[in-house]
């Protein structure tokens, strides 16, 4: 349990200089991640290094700094290498080398960039063309975090040092997600495209998981040294009794201002800055039409209602949108319908109908849906990548890959999921709460598989959390409970982590629980959870027996909750959205004591009824 501050009215830091090392030390590091965050996409050109010949003391003093940097790297060779390639003036000072190790970042992801544009003109397989357009948006994408990283760093406040980590690990985690999935998208292709961009982005890859690895270990001397004045946040049991101590205008403190201001609107009492209407009683008849409205790079929402309707629309929210909100009439009654599929020729990160890319996204009273069917395969309903994004009251309904929740933090309330194959995987920061999860009838030689996350490295801060669901079958897939089972999860990537706590798990759920991928990938390394469940699919006697499949306490459990997981009271609470900040009683299991936190909104699941 995190202390609450012993400093007295008028102590100042500079009063306490055993606290004013710790801060030294600790702004060091952060500099030191961003000199390490700035060459993140720094791959293997090589970079003239000129010695000062009369310079020998500062030049061992850089090749120290840069060797302390590199200590918790998970590739040190390649950190220590690309360091020094990066700095040609010898410094020690880590402003300096971020500011040429970031020049020398940028210029690289451009020649990727190129290199990926030549690649594509030679190709003629068109799934090869079309995963080499992928690559270029997604590292954009990943450049763009990386960049987002770098701000925090040279503009962060102590005072709220661990926010700014959080931030941080996210951040990184989804440059490394994107970069992944740029590669991910040359399987089942021809040609050697594929094998061409892995040898160009490897080391691209390795620097962005070292300045993970440096940030995890910052993170883990804030927690050693649990000083008072890096204490953002305290354990939901004490929050309870102390709230007006870390809350402003029903906001938490480390909130800045400007968000504050942002956030503090009900988006029930919103008024809609377009409508959309098929019928042609809104300002537009489709929705293409009125995104292309939206002003870019916002800093206030922008809130475009949906009437009734069936939209057949591929549906893009680029990254310049941000603070969008679409609100609907209905979850069964304004829907975005698609149909694109893997079987058809396109790539599963494109088949979406609806993609949110811009941060900040509220999704309200919407049905999004691929109606391409099981024989299609992997068929993309929504994909997110929104950080801090929202989905209220919402149904998203397909067959295999229904819901992309592919980077960043996301939060669902209230919907309705639907789909049979790996229906929701991807490597955010997820948690689903109060949803109805149902599972459709398969092809008949398949079996379904709920969950498939991502998660490729184990210092990333990702997971799919399903707090307070409802696990069921569609009617039509009844009859196959037997014959084609359902399973919770299994691990699409190495450390994969997916917890169900305080769902009901109805009997479609197989004695197994999780599925391997394949062989005994993930097995050990995977991080499975159950959690004070119920309901007939939910007793764990028979389960697999993997080293990753994890028992856990309720102390431990804690940490997968809306606001400590994804640090839900900054970002959900001002708009209105109900949510359960943390545990709900425990039924299953007894406990001596414990913490239950307080439930912001309804306690009972309403969500729509199901279309399928």
């Amino acid at each position: 349990m995190m202390q609450s501050s012993s400093r007295g009215p008028g102590q100042d830091l500079e009063a306490r200089p055993e606290k004013k090392q710790f801060t030294i030390v600790i702004v060091s590091s952060l500099f030191l991640v961003a000199m390490v965050v700035a060459v993140a996409v720094n791959v293997s050109r090589p970079h003239s290094h000129t010695e000062d010949p009369q310079g020998g003391t500062h030049v061992a003093a850089s090749v120290k700094a840069i060797e302390s940097i590199c200590q918790p790297a998970d590739f040190k060779q390649t950190c220590v290498e690309s360091l020094s390639a990066a700095s040609t003036s010898n410094t020690t000072n880590p402003k300096e080398l971020v500011g040429v190790s970031f020049k020398v970042a940028m210029e690289h992801i451009h020649r990727v960039f190129n290199e990926s544009k030549t690649l594509q003109e030679a190709q003629k397989d068109p799934r090869t063309t079309e995963a080499l357009q992928n690559c270029q948006e997604l590292l954009d994408y990943s450049l763009d975090d990386l960049q987002r990283a770098l701000g925090q760093i040279q503009t962060f406040d102590i005072a709220a040092i661990n926010k700014a980590v959080e931030d941080l690990k996210i951040w990184l985690s989804a440059s490394l997600t994107f970069q992944d999935t740029c590669l991910y998208g040359f399987e089942n292709t021809t040609g050697d495209a594929g094998v061409s961009m892995k040898k160009a982005m490897n080391i691209t890859s390795q620097m962005t998981t070292n300045a993970l690895a440096i940030v995890n270990g910052l993170s883990d001397l804030i927690t050693q040294l649990n000083l008072p004045m890096f204490t953002s946040r305290k354990l939901l049991g004490d929050l309870k009794d102390n709230v007006e101590e870390y809350m402003v205008d029903g906001m938490p403190k480390w909130v800045d201002e400007k968000k504050r201001r942002l956030l503090a609107i009900d988006i029930d009492k919103m008024k809609p800055n377009v409508v959309v209407a098929k019928d042609g009683s809104g300002d537009y008849k489709t929705i293409t039409e009125a995104i292309a409205t939206i002003p870019l790079l916002s800093t206030t929402h922008y809130i475009i209602h949906i009437k009734k309707g069936i939209y057949n629309e591929k549906i893009k929210i680029t990254k310049k949108m941000k603070h969008v909100v679409f609100v609907g009439d209905g979850p069964t009654d304004t829907v975005i319908t698609g149909s694109l599929n893997f079987i058809d020729g396109i790539t599963t990160y494109k088949t979406c109908t609806v993609a949110i890319i811009g941060n900040g996204f509220i999704g309200k009273n919407l049905g999004i849906e691929n109606t391409a069917g099981a024989a299609k395969h992997q068929a993309v309903a929504l994909l997110v990548q929104s950080d801090e994004a929202i989905f209220y009251k919402c149904q998203i309904d397909g067959y295999q890959d229904t819901l992309y929740a592919h980077t960043h933090r996301q939060f669902y309330r209230d919907c309705t999921i639907s789909g049979t194959i790996d229906y929701i995987f991807g490597n955010s920061a997820c948690i689903i709460q109060n949803c109805k999860i149902i599972t459709r009838k398969p092809l008949s030689n398949q079996r379904n598989i709920i969950t498939a996350h991502g998660r490729k490295n184990p210092k990333e801060p990702t997971a799919l959390v399903l707090h307070n669901c409802s696990i069921v079958s569609d009617p039509a897939y009844e009859p196959l409970i037997k014959s084609n089972p359902t399973f919770l999860g299994r691990p699409w990537r190495e450390f994969s982590r997916t917890l169900y706590i305080q769902c009901m798990l109805g009997d479609l759920i197989n004695p197994d629980g999780w599925l391997p991928w394949g062989g005994d990938f993930g097995l050990n390394t995977c991080y499975y959870v159950e959690f004070d469940n119920s309901g007939p699919g939910s007793n764990t006697d028979n389960r697999v027996k993997w080293r990753g499949v994890k028992t856990l306490e309720y102390e431990n459990i804690e940490q997968y909750t809306v606001e400590n997981f994804i640090e839900g009271g900054d970002w959900i609470k001002p708009t209105g959205v109900p949510y359960i900040p943390g545990m709900l009683p425990v039924m299953n299991r007894q406990r001596a004591a414990g913490p239950t936190a307080g439930i912001v909104g309804p306690l009972a699941p309403s969500t729509p009824v199901s279309k399928v």
